[in-house]
């Protein structure tokens, strides 16, 4: 069968299951939009093209699918980059297809041409450029394989204005990926779940260290089972919660920079460190001269890179977490833990019953408030939080109690900011039966506002909750923290973000007093259409606890006492 290139495009997204696309269109890939009044998939239009790379990215990590963006040359290319390197940093699977100039024009500075596949090369698993139309079948068919398998992660595709407006035979089986060395499936040496085996079953005080590859691998069962054979608690990192209920008897917290005080100090002491679907981010290990100085440590992870690259491990088992954990399994046995338990115990003195719901309310409306009403309003339902970068997204961390997988979609190794808001609408395409929640701080939602527009477009129920407290907090805490609180550049002159919402034709409202947080969160949730809550907090409140940079995990900055109203569960 003779089809165009640019069909072809269509064509192979739409047996690679593709439902929806992200883009913007433009010169050079022009042909390709032509083609799509033939396809069946829905585009969604964004703003920016950064959007759209996010929104693939959110549809990924929300349906364990692969997302899908599509831009022009040049300029367009280029503005996918900050959402491929997101994606890249957190293994989320996504195409991107990017228009190129004329085969013949590559190389001689044509208007809107730029060396996509070569700036993108560190920050992709892999990319191609394909200059005839011939090339395209099997390039894609590459492209979803390669996205999809081993530890997932964005591929780029870019394709030159000629090669989608020829034609050639079209040929889908004999297209088929041969990658001969390309293994992205490891499995362990039998020796190795002997030795790590041994090292579970001798330890006094082993922990769990819980990570987004559970979450991509799709262990959660096999983990939970893991957990409650070995009697071993478990700690996870940001992108890692929701991979144990956070209600679970041996979930700890979270763990790292901003993660629980008494659960940092737990790895501390612990004579065995059990990593699971993790790369020991030095987010989440202090400084490492100083890491869990007396525990052996087994790792669990897909990607050969990581294993010693950042921590000395005593036991590698190099392949798929779910694979791995069924082959231990069966040879776990139970021992009894009741002392290191309740060593941990003790070291949350008070801080597991506490609850800021039940502190006085002070007239002052704090973060950490809304957050933890947010949850209490929306827990036991279908709900999807996504986060942007900062502040908010530790009292998320910190305050939304997260029960399910794929329930927190944040930037972890990226920290991009501007990343909540375009990532929740590729969530709520991917999953239309979930209440999707955007959890975002002035600064970030100002970044990719824009896509408000997409909202509307494309008719979605997406509720926005903006903690605005006038500042790029983050930022304005190191520099309380560590430059003699000169807050340089980081006071911010904001709209009424709830005017805004309502020129966009979004419900919009602003929250001051704590009182109104509840109604404001049950009203949005009632209401047939997308909202916008402006919630106006307290402007120079602190995340704690913190772990500065450079020092020890323990060696934590904590809220000083007397404990006040917004004090975190440390």
């Amino acid at each position: 069968m003779t089809k165009t290139g640019a069909q072809i495009i269509w064509e192979c997204l739409e047996r690679e299951g593709v439902t929806h696309v992200f883009g913007y269109p433009g010169g050079a890939i022009l042909p390709a939009y032509d083609a799509l009044k033939h396809s069946k998939i829905h585009h969604v239009l964004v703003r920016h093209e950064q959007g759209a790379a996010h929104m693939a990215d959110g549809y990924a990590r929300a349906s364990g699918q692969i997302g899908v963006a599509i831009a022009t040359s040049g300029p367009g290319a280029t503005n996918l980059v900050t959402g491929i390197a997101t994606a890249m940093l957190d293994s989320s699977p996504i195409v991107c297809i990017t228009g190129q100039v004329g085969s013949k024009l590559i190389g001689s500075d044509a208007f809107q041409e730029v060396d996509i596949t070569g700036i993108t090369l560190p920050i992709t698993k892999h990319n191609y450029l394909v200059t005839h139309a011939g090339e395209l079948a099997r390039t894609l068919r590459e492209a979803f394989y390669v996205a999809r398998s081993g530890r997932p992660g964005p591929v780029l595709v870019d394709i030159t204005k000629d090669a989608q407006q020829s034609s050639c035979e079209f040929d889908w089986d004999s297209a088929k990926p041969q990658l001969p060395g390309y293994r992205p499936n490891l499995s362990p040496a039998r020796k190795e779940y002997d030795h790590a085996l041994k090292l579970i079953h001798e330890a006094k005080r082993p922990v769990i260290l819980l990570g987004h590859g559970a979450i991509v691998s799709g262990a959660m069962l096999e983990v939970r089972d893991l957990v409650e054979r070995s009697g071993i608690p478990v700690a996870l990192t940001l992108l890692g919660l929701g991979a144990l209920p956070a209600s679970h008897p041996l979930n700890l917290g979270m763990m790292g920079m901003h993660g629980e005080a008494w659960v940092n100090h737990t790895i501390q002491e612990a004579d065995l460190l059990i990593a699971l679907g993790m790369r020991f981010d030095d987010r989440v290990t202090g400084n490492l001269k100083t890491y869990a100085l007396n525990a052996k440590k087994i790792h669990v992870e897909i990607d050969p890179a990581e294993i010693n690259k950042n921590v000395k491990v005593d036991v590698a088992l190099v392949g798929d977490l779910r694979d791995v954990l069924r082959e231990l399994l069966p040879k776990i046995e139970c021992v009894d833990r009741h002392e290191w338990l309740d060593f941990i115990d003790r070291m949350k003195g008070d801080s597991a019953v506490r609850d800021i719901q039940n502190l006085p309310d002070s007239g002052h409306l704090y973060a950490a408030h809304v957050i933890n009403d947010l949850w209490r309003e929306t827990r036991g339902s279908n709900t999807t939080v996504v986060t942007d970068v900062g502040q908010h997204q530790m009292w998320e961390a910190q305050y939304y109690k997260h029960e399910s997988p794929r329930s927190l979609i944040t930037s972890g190794g990226l920290g991009t900011m501007g990343f909540a808001l375009p990532a929740a609408i590729g969530a709520k395409v991917a999953r239309p039966e979930t209440d999707v929640w955007v959890v975002v701080g002035d600064g970030g939602f100002q970044m990719t506002m824009a896509e408000l527009a997409t909202i509307v477009q494309e008719n979605l129920k997406v509720n926005i909750a903006i903690i605005n407290n006038g500042y790029l907090g983050m930022v304005r805490q190191w520099q309380e923290f560590f430059y003699e609180s000169n807050y340089q550049a980081t006071p911010l002159l904001n709209p009424d973000f709830a005017k805004i919402a309502e020129a966009y034709g979004i419900r919009g409202k602003t929250v001051t007093e704590r009182s109104q947080v509840v109604p404001a969160v049950q009203s949005a949730r009632q209401y047939d259409g997308p909202v916008l809550i402006n919630f106006q907090v307290e402007q120079e409140d602190t995340v704690y606890p913190m772990v500065a940079a450079g020092a020890a995990l323990h060696e934590m900055i904590r809220r000083p006492s007397p404990i006040v109203e917004t004090s975190a569960d440390e």
